[in-house]
């Protein structure tokens, strides 16, 4: 009997670690979700029979709502906290980005949880824009257009402006000043101006083009220089009230962002100083999530928490200004991933496998087979003659290559081929075996739990759903959602039912670095197994949806 528990499961997994005090494993081994981080619970599985029995079946995608409200409050509640700590006089108010996850119900529960906040609405399209305007009733709350803005679009965000909406027209291309000066005065509105600038710095993580010299969007200091000048020009100074900065998604390096803090804060000082009224200084969004657990600068991770977060952002800031003599200005932040990835779970139904298991009945080899066959049965039988297991493997594996170059050249049968890759597949299941719980590999038997893997086959499809695992090798959290409270045995990747070979998982998280594999548990034959995989609420839940934000 073995005496795996429910807490190998947790430290296997990392459950604690990506976790956040959202999940844990049940005494019957199967997950449970916390919304508000209490003691209070929802079971997966429990989930997943109601909705089988409601005609409902995986692949599907289970949202927690409450989730949603709890990083909200967290986020919100994190400035807060951070600006009393600091005696900032600023205030914070953030905005959401739809373009993390545009979906209706996920939209209304932030904006709903957000309304004591005053937490307002990114737009980084026409499209966008037009969700923004339908779903926004506070009018304390902020309204940040980003994106490519051709007339219609900043026409529709001078419309929202007379309607008494705080709405910031972000200017992130040169030409763009022209554009909202001449529809401005055309609409006679005053509209609210951002000006994002190209910071210097260099970024990190996966989205790191997003910020720099080479950067797509923002201004270059001498292009700031030139739209001030027509803005005081044609009487719209009064209309320049933000500066905006982006580091990009998922900014792993606490230093990266304090970096970026500390410049675009200068910039803020500096066009203060030459007489433009800011108030507001947008942080963009870089806020991560850590999908690893390892709390590390990789790109999976993040070296900070949310609350470190903050503390950074009104911190610098706030030396910055308190140096210049300049007055601290509020504090916006696009922070979406860390809002939406949390609260969204892919369940996957394993029904099928692929693996190289040796058939036993095929491995004994007949007097007048030819020799390369009777040399690969001497590794398995003469094991005790060996002085080590990476020297039966070399040897094996460089049999396994004769085999195939002699079934290429038509000198061994397709029989003799088929037991040659049987035995080698015996002899790589028994030095697996043999290392399992070595310490220490030899560098060319590291690879060998990948090489022998199994291949589970989910009902689903990785460009549909993981969408950021196929194109960028983002990790998620892969659990299974029952046994929990057994020890899993079989290392595996997962691959979907599509017909591209692409179609799989094969990188998953590990604490000190990316594993090939991931433990899940043999599975009977009419079993039912499920596996979760965690925090694809940003992005992956929308990007293989159909959709129009572009206008």
């Amino acid at each position: 009997m073995s005496d795996w528990t429910t807490k190998d499961s947790e430290k296997l997994y990392g459950i604690k670690e990506w976790g956040m005090g959202h999940f844990s494993v049940s005494k019957s081994g199967t997950i449970l979700v916390h919304p508000m981080r209490d003691e209070r619970a929802i079971d997966l599985l429990e989930v997943i029979k109601e909705a089988k029995s409601m005609g409902l079946k995986p692949p599907m995608t289970i949202r927690i709502q409450d989730l949603l409200h709890a990083r909200v409050e967290r986020l919100n509640k994190a400035f807060q906290s951070a600006i009393k700590e600091e005696s900032y006089k600023g205030k914070y108010r953030g905005v959401f980005p739809i373009k993390t996850n545009q979906l209706r119900e996920v939209v209304e529960e932030i904006l709903d949880e957000g309304k004591r906040f005053n937490y307002g609405i990114e737009a980084g399209s026409k499209g966008e824009l037009m969700i923004a305007l339908a779903m926004h009733d506070n009018d304390e709350s902020l309204i940040v257009c980003n994106g490519y803005k051709d007339d219609e679009y900043i026409n529709l965000a001078l419309d929202a402006a007379r309607l008494g909406k705080k709405v910031f027209i972000v200017v992130e291309q040169p030409a763009e000043v022209d554009d909202i000066i001449r529809l401005a005065n055309k609409a006679g509105v005053m509209p609210n101006v951002g000006i994002r600038v190209k910071l210097g710095i260099s970024g990190e993580g996966m989205w790191a083009s997003s910020v720099g010299e080479n950067a797509k969007f923002g201004l270059f200091s001498t292009e700031i220089i030139a739209a001030l000048a027509k803005f005081k020009r044609t009487r719209m100074k009064d209309c320049v009230k933000l500066v905006h900065f982006h580091v990009g998604s998922q900014v792993p390096n606490i230093a990266t962002i304090k970096k970026a803090v500390t410049e675009a804060t200068r910039y803020y000082c500096e066009m203060r100083r030459m007489g433009f009224d800011l108030q507001y200084i947008d942080c963009g969004g870089g806020l991560g999530i850590d999908y690893d657990g390892s709390r590390s600068n990789y790109d999976s991770s993040t070296n900070y928490s949310l609350e470190e977060y903050a503390r950074s952002i009104v911190y610098g800031v706030k030396c910055v200004c308190d140096a210049c003599e300049q007055p601290h200005p509020n504090i916006v932040t696009e922070s979406g991933r860390a809002v939406v990835a949390p609260h969204s779970i892919l369940v996957l139904e394993i029904f099928d496998k692929i693996e190289k298991k040796p058939d036993k009945k095929n491995l004994k080899v007949k007097k007048n087979a030819p020799q390369i066959l009777k040399d690969l049965a001497h590794i398995i039988e003469e094991k005790q003659s060996y002085a080590s297991n990476l020297e039966r493997f070399l040897d094996a594996s460089a049999l396994k290559k004769e085999a195939h170059a002699l079934f290429t050249h038509g000198i061994l049968k397709l029989e003799d081929r088929a037991q040659a890759e049987n035995l080698f597949w015996a002899i790589c299941t028994d030095i697996k075996k043999d290392i399992s719980d070595k310490a220490v590999i030899p560098e060319d038997l590291e690879n060998l739990h990948e090489v022998m893997a199994a291949q589970y086959i989910g009902n689903f499809s990785v460009f549909q759903s993981l969408l950021d695992h196929w194109a960028l090798k983002q990790l998620f959290p892969v659990v299974p959602l029952q046994r929990l409270d057994e020890k899993p045995d079989i290392d595996t990747t997962i691959v979907d039912i599509t017909c591209d070979s692409d179609g799989k998982i094969n990188k998953f998280i590990d604490i000190e670095d990316e594993k090939d594999t991931v433990a899940l548990h043999s599975i009977g034959k009419n079993e039912t197994y499920y596996v979760g995989v965690f925090m694809v609420g940003a992005y992956q839940d929308i990007m293989g949806d159909q959709h129009n934000l572009f206008g």
